[in-house]
């Protein structure tokens, strides 16, 4: 079905996978080495087209538009605003389709929300309101295009399918190009994903993204490198197959995607009436990639990944045929996701030898796409889901979408069986919307299915279980009335209705001020849009808390800060914090915020010893060796632990809840993500590595950690730093690795953090 190769492979004429340059050269009679040929992918054409530093092994790119939805675009505003914004340089869209349905914290949603449609006048954006449109639709729609790069700020920024270089990264990165800047990076490997064959019936998109997915995340075969998706396979599948596998790439952890194009993708341009977007993308003749990953699309099965994480994937044929092994497998995974904070099962989910489930949805930007929804009516036609405990909710990705849908009658169908059809929005893809019952299982058409994300809270005792699948999978359990049931076991027409895109409903009531800025309008703030904390610049020595410690083999953004409840509060930089890390680690706020104490005396110029009693034998300790370390030269702050932080979403919530709580510094074996690493940075913390294994650690939670010198580490271009944990009169040395950074990253550490750096 999937097959990795060891190795970089050379692709001939877009179609024949040959391992060697000999055999290249015995088949083509050219003489072409592997660094010329990787010039030749899709990937490289694009990103130098767009990158500004004349070098391509380290790129400054420039993106062509960007896109944030309402839990990123204040707090990116507010930064760009403190840094010097005066008018958005590029397009940049704000989409409403994250927090639209909350009704927690009086005014506060739509308070954001006012802010943003000020703020597209006075800067010169795109406003598109609640309801309208998620994200990652209204680009596929509306700011795609051939040959271009988007910068959004959700992870799944993802439009490689239509031609369009596209990366999710955290805030800061999008203030970077608000303010002219570049997105700095090393230029990456590209990994071609190599599509022959073609789906059978009843498979969809997300049955070919979990396979993918469940190849590829743990082995780390794809980390941070750019998709480029290539072979036969791909003629054989539409434009919303596609765009259906590629919006859940983000769940590799790769980079970024792109997809060769054909008459196919110029017809979803010519649809949404932008021809002139479309351009035809091909690899050369002869190209190089950096690893190969061959999917036989013909061999791929109905899929679900079960809880908690997308790369715990099985067909829906395995788990029938065994399913108490599997369900029992899952429950032992669950002891370390869940901390074995509560009593989890999923034994009483078997009746009568079948798994029941309580709650189907097909919602967002990967499951709410037409052909989806289409399908999904074409198999629930006819049935009926039942009166009993399992719920059916559809969520169209767009009014656009949605209103098509109306008029060739799928949702009537949808309707008629006991589905509800709600509108767009991302709630039940971070735990906002259609939140389980406690110990309910969930199947979803949806991005990730992480603990928490469903909207569950550990810390009162509530677990929920949700299991990604298709929509069509979904919709043959539905017609079931619950019972897991694969979308090929049922005996279907599928119509393949076509789609026809309504523009005017976006020209009625979009706000578009075609790049054109008005200085005159006033931004609206309502009562909980708060301005970002100061934040001090790095100091000569650090004094660091360990505060919290993970052990988990991956720890997600969503455990760093949690969505669902925590989005009223977005918008205010101290009171989102107190939700960091609430879910995995509820003391961590208030021991961070004990050590914060001391950075605040620091400040006020008072003794940091005199209100945090602890640190007298620390400080004496230090001393002892490093006699000149105090006033006027210390900082101190917190640090976590966590063996590979930072899987998920973009959201830099994430690192700026623990610096706005005096956070300094990470400590991890690795980093799960560019995009996470990067938030650290850009907020003023440094991402130490730790090569000691994690179950033998030099520190512990509630060891301080003297790191003498560490600005001039960061101004002298040090790749590793010694410290020293500070434990029972005595100082242990270990030492923490930097990785790379550019020479603008170390200046924003040694700022502060980004709003410092553009400060001056």
């Amino acid at each position: 079905m999937i097959k990795l190769y060891d190795n970089g492979v050379y692709l001939l004429h877009g179609s024949e996978i040959v391992e060697s340059a000999q055999e290249v050269k015995a088949r083509t009679g050219q003489e072409i080495s592997a660094e010329d040929a990787a010039k030749n992918t899709m990937a490289y054409g694009i990103l130098k087209d767009h990158n500004t530093s004349g070098n391509m092994e380290k790129l400054q790119i420039k993106f062509d538009k960007l896109t944030s939805h309402d839990i990123t675009f204040v707090g990116i505003i507010q930064t760009a605003r403190a840094s010097g914004l005066e008018k958005f340089p590029i397009p940049y869209v704000l989409t409403n389709c994250h927090n639209s349905l909350c009704a927690v914290g009086g005014t506060i949603n739509e308070d954001d929300h006012m802010f943003g449609l000020t703020c597209a006048k006075k800067y010169g954006g795109v406003y598109v309101p609640p309801h309208q449109a998620v994200i990652h639709q209204y680009a596929r729609e509306m700011l795609a295009g051939g040959g271009k790069m988007i910068l959004g700020s959700d992870s799944h920024t993802r439009y490689g399918a239509l031609g369009t270089m596209a990366m999710g990264e955290g805030g800061p990165e999008l203030v970077k190009q608000l303010l002219n800047k570049t997105y700095d990076i090393k230029m990456p490997q590209v990994v071609g994903i190599y599509l022959d064959g073609e789906p059978m019936k009843g498979v969809g998109p997300q049955d070919v993204a979990l396979a993918i997915i469940g190849a590829t995340f743990a082995n780390g075969y794809v980390n941070n490198k750019v998709m480029e998706f290539v072979g036969p396979g791909v003629e054989k599948l539409s434009a919303d197959f596609r765009i259906g596998i590629d919006v859940m790439t983000t769940e590799t952890t790769c980079l970024s995607s792109i997809w060769k194009t054909d008459e196919k993708i110029k017809e979803f341009y010519e649809i949404h009436g932008r021809v002139e977007d479309y351009q035809e993308l091909n690899p050369g003749d002869v190209t190089y990639y950096d690893g190969m990953v061959y999917v036989n699309l013909s061999e791929i099965k109905p899929m679900i990944a079960m809880p908690f994480h997308p790369s715990n994937t099985y067909t829906i044929d395995e788990v029938n045929a065994n399913l108490e092994d599997i369900l029992h497998d899952v429950e032992k995974k669950a002891l370390v996701s869940l901390d074995g904070a509560v009593d989890y099962s999923l034994q009483d989910k078997i009746v009568d030898g079948k798994l029941y489930v309580d709650q189907g949805i097909i919602a967002g930007c990967a499951g709410g796409g037409f052909e989806n929804i289409c399908a999904a009516a074409d198999i629930i036609r006819g049935h009926y889901i039942g009166s009993d405990e399992f719920t059916f909710s559809v969520y169209p990705a767009s009014t656009p979408i949605y209103m098509e849908l109306v008029k060739n009658g799928a949702v009537a169908d949808l309707m008629e069986a006991g589905t509800i059809v709600k509108t767009a929005f991302c709630g039940p893809c971070f735990g906002a919307g259609d939140t389980p019952a406690n110990n309910a299982f969930s199947i979803r058409h949806s991005t990730r299915n992480f603990p928490n994300r469903e909207g569950s809270k550990l810390q009162s005792g509530q677990i929920a279980s949700v299991a990604l699948m298709d929509a069509r999978s979904i919709a043959a359990t539905a017609a079931n009335k619950g019972f897991l049931t694969p979308a090929t076991a049922m005996d279907v027409e599928y119509k393949g209705r076509k789609y026809h895109f309504d523009q005017n409903i976006y020209a009625n009531r979009v706000f578009d001020s075609k790049g054109v800025a008005d200085p005159s309008v006033e931004i609206k703030f309502g009562p909980n849009i708060k301005d970002w904390p100061e934040m001090p610049a790095l100091p000569e020595n650090l004094l660091l808390k360990v505060v919290s410690e993970i052990h988990d083999p991956v720890t997600t953004t969503d455990e760093l800060i949690p969505s669902g409840e925590t989005s009223s509060y977005r918008s205010n930089p101290l009171g989102l914090a107190e939700f960091a890390l609430s879910r995995k680690d509820p003391a961590y706020v208030g021991r961070a915020k004990e050590v914060q104490k001391a950075e605040k005396a620091i400040e006020a110029g008072t003794c940091p010893l005199e209100v945090l009693e602890e640190l007298k034998p620390v400080m004496k300790t230090v001393q002892t060796k490093f006699p000149e370390a105090g006033e006027g030269n210390l900082g101190i702050g917190s640090t976590i632990f966590a063996v590979k932080p930072g899987d998920g979403s973009a959201r830099e919530q994430a690192a700026s809840c623990q610096k706005v709580l005096g956070g300094w510094a990470n400590i991890a074996n690795e980093y799960a993500t560019k995009r996470y690493r990067s938030n650290l940075i850009n907020w003023g913390m440094l991402p130490f590595i730790t090569e000691e294994e994690h179950d033998h650690l030099s520190f512990q939670n509630g060891d301080y950690i003297f790191v003498p010198k560490i600005r001039k580490a960061i101004e002298d271009k040090a790749s590793e730093v010694k410290a020293y944990v500070v434990k029972d009169g005595e100082l242990k040395e270990v030492s923490f690795k930097l990785g790379d950074m550019t020479d603008a990253e170390r200046e924003i550490i040694v700022k502060g953090c980004l709003i410092n750096y553009y400060r001056g």
